[in-house]
Order: structure tokens, then C-alpha cells, then sequence
């Protein structure tokens, strides 16, 4: 499964150039933002934007499309994209991409949003090379180029950007614009799985379940399967409950498979929800019960409380 990521809020680090002065403005405009004190943000940041630094910008802009402090608005997100992309603000090329891929402000243009995530991408911004990836191996852009999504996600995930290296891993485990490895795969999987990549956890838990690119080992699927399905995984979730009622690397454990089929379900998983009622009719009504509250505890714990 592909995976593609949503605008950032912030960036984790800024660089900034100019006076001291205004670069002491902007930190503390961006510090207030991650700490949700929206006022002092706007108030730092919205007067430097009006001036023309495109670093302000690109965060007033990510403002105004997350609703953070104003009004959700994503004309006027775009409008404060543009100004900061048209300098070349990489983060604000990316995000200006991201609102023409999922048009959000402007009419949806999947080669616009390719234009300006190459923009950024060829800054060496991570997460456009990864968008531009996806652009380049999703058919519904009109725009597919497996040689191109593999060059793009394989930058991002030498980078050691995990959703990318899920993305590279899927590359090479379908073999879409290079021969299928599904040991490669296996490799890439690992790497975004290690960093707490869910899907890349899903993913390398298929592998050990079907023994390609690595040694058939059903417990070593349950162990990384648990560690997505832990995360709120759905996919994970419902593959978690389908090893506890086939009872393959764990011990058949019907009233644990509904409980994750449960938990799935909430998370929007359709099949999931189908498998729980047909488990349902397996079970007595004490079974149900004791799932359904097991479900609940997980969930609101956070799946901190799951056994």
C-alpha cells in the first residue's frame, strides 16, 4: 500500500536568513503555533507575512488551512502558499502541491500539484519527493511513470523518510518501474517499519506471513502486525484478527479476533466489519460481551490496554 502523507502544520526545523530581529519574530510566531497559543502566533507571524517573508508566510498559510487560530479557509491558504512558493519556499511549494492534489482551494490539478512538487522536490525536500512519487505511480493522476516514482520515492527514502521507503519497498515488491525483489521490498519494509511506520509495519508483516523475500514465520507476523494494529492501523487490525482465528502464529483466541474486527470496524475497515459478524456466529453471547468491552477498553486506552 501506498502511502501519502497530509500537509504539515510546521516545519520540525526552520532556517531562517535575515535580520535577527526578524528571525527571533518568526521562531517565537512558530514556537506559539506548536503550542497552540494561536494569538501570539498570528500576531508575530501575519505582520512579517504582510512584509514579504516567505517563511511567515508559508506559516500563516498552513494556519488558515489547518483552522488553527482563524477561520479554516483554503483560498486564503492558497493565496499565502503561493506568495511564499513564488520565492521559492520549499515547504510552501510542497504545501501549494498538496492543495492542487487534493483541491483544496483551487480546482484539483494533478499536474500542477506535480509542478510545484517538483519544485521543492529538486530543493531536496523530502516529503515533495515522496508526493511527486506518489503523483508518478497513482493512475488516477493520469500522469504514470513508474522510472519516475521510483527515482523520486527512492531520494526521499535515502533521506530515511519512512513513508517513502514504504512506498520504494512497494516498488520493488509489485515490481512496477524495476524487477520485482521481494527481498529488496522486504529491506525497505524494515527500514519505515523500524521508524513506527504502520503501513510499512502491515506490509513487512505480509511478508513473513506468505514467506516472500524473507522466511515464512506466522509469529513474526503477529508481532509486527500487533505493533500497526497498536498504532490504529485498520488493515493491520483486521490481519491481527484473521491470525487469532486461524490461530497461526498465536493461539486461537476467537473472542480476540472480534475484538480486533471491532476495533477495525470503528476504523472504517468494511471487511473487518463483515468478518466480525461472521465470527459473531461462532460465539455465545458471553463471548460477545466480554469482546465487545475488551474492544472498548483498547480503544479508549489508546491501545495502551489491548490483551
Amino acid at each position: 500500500m501506498f502511502r501519502i502523507l497530509s500537509i504539515a502544520l510546521v516545519a520540525a526545523a526552520i532556517g531562517f536568513s535575515g535580520q535577527a530581529v526578524r528571525a527571533a519574530d518568526i521562531r517565537d510566531g512558530a514556537a506559539a503555533l506548536i503550542a497552540g497559543d494561536y494569538l501570539t502566533a498570528s500576531s508575530e507571524l501575519v505582520p512579517l507575512a504582510e512584509q514579504g517573508d516567505a517563511v511567515a508566510q508559508m506559516l500563516v498559510g498552513s494556519m488558515f488551512r489547518n483552522g488553527k487560530g482563524v477561520e479554516r479557509d483554503y483560498m486564503e491558504a492558497v493565496r499565502w502558499f503561493r506568495m511564499s512558493a513564488e520565492q521559492g519556499e520549499a515547504k510552501a511549494q510542497t504545501n501549494l502541491g498538496f492543495m492542487y492534489f487534493r483541491g483544496e482551494g483551487v480546482s484539483q490539478d494533478y499536474a500542477e500539484a506535480a509542478r510545484w512538487y517538483r519544485k521543492a522536490a529538486e530543493q531536496g525536500d523530502f516529503k515533495a519527493q515522496t508526493h511527486l512519487g506518489f503523483i508518478y505511480s497513482n493512475e488516477e493522476s493520469g500522469q504514470v511513470d513508474y522510472l519516475e516514482a521510483l527515482r523520486w520515492y527512492r531520494m526521499a527514502a535515502e533521506q530515511g523518510y519512512a513513508p517513502a521507503q514504504n512506498n520504494l519497498a512497494t516498488m520493488y515488491d509489485n515490481g512496477k518501474g524495476v524487477a520485482k525483489d521481494q527481498a529488496e521490498a522486504v529491506r525497505w519494509y524494515r527500514k519505515a517499519a523500524e521508524q513506527g511506520d504502520a503501513a510499512a509495519q502491515n506490509n513487512l508483516a505480509t511478508m513473513y506471513y506468505n514467506g516472500k523475500g524473507v522466511p515464512k514465520d506466522q509469529a513474526e507476523a503477529v508481532q509486527w502486525y500487533r505493533k500497526a494494529a497498536e498504532q490504529g492501523d485498520a488493515p493491520a487490525q483486521n490481519n491481527l484478527a484473521l491470525m487469532f482465528i486461524a490461530g497461526e502464529g498465536v493461539l486461537k483466541d476467537i473472542t480476540s479476533a472480534h475484538m480486533w474486527w471491532n476495533i477495525a470496524s470503528a476504523n472504517g475497515d468494511d471487511i473487518a466489519s463483515k468478518n466480525r459478524d461472521l465470527a459473531e456466529g461462532e460465539m455465545t453471547s458471553d463471548q460477545i460481551a466480554e469482546a465487545t468491552r475488551r474492544a472498548r477498553e483498547c480503544m479508549s486506552s489508546n491501545y495502551s490496554d489491548c490483551d
